[in-house]
């Protein structure tokens, strides 16, 4: 199986400052990226974040669950205490190329619906519509789940 991710709506190539987060200057030339597993340097498709849309495709399993339902695994699904997640990484990008990452967001894979998930299983391909700018117009960060994102099943080709 296969997980697509859409993304619209990116916020721009600058990030505002936020009170108490310990980025007071705000952030320039912002990109976003997948983040593998337990590798936060290891980005898959870095974007810039004034880019019309994003699209990431990551290769994953999906096997019936122990206790019911599907479970997802691969090289870029988060496990803790056995919730799933992808991790989009917000960074910088320097002048040499060097990510450095100061947010992120868990798109929360526990939270598709299960008929979709089993129904992607089936067909091959899992698809997350997104849009990426909060509503304060920075980057999208924290725990996405429905409605924030659109799960569907489709045909792999």
């Amino acid at each position: 199986m296969r997980i697509r991710i859409d993304a619209v709506d990116l916020p721009g190539p600058t990030a505002p400052a936020r009170p108490g987060s310990g980025d007071p200057h705000g952030h320039r030339d912002v990109h976003v990226a997948v983040q593998r597993r337990d590798r936060p340097g290891e980005l898959l498709e870095p974007h810039r974040a004034d880019a019309a849309s994003a699209t990431w495709t990551l290769e994953c399993t999906a096997a019936p669950a122990p206790t019911g339902g599907t479970d997802v695994r691969g090289p870029y699904v988060q496990d803790r205490l056995g919730r799933r997640f992808v991790y989009l990484s917000w960074g910088t990008v320097d002048a040499a190329g060097v990510f450095s990452m100061f947010r992120r967001a868990k798109l929360m894979l526990d939270r598709v619906p299960g008929d979709v998930l089993a129904a992607a299983a089936r067909q091959g391909l899992l698809v997350a519509r997104l849009g990426l700018t909060d509503p304060q117009g920075g980057p999208l960060c924290g725990r996405i789940e429905p409605p924030h994102v659109t799960w569907t099943a489709e045909r792999a080709t």
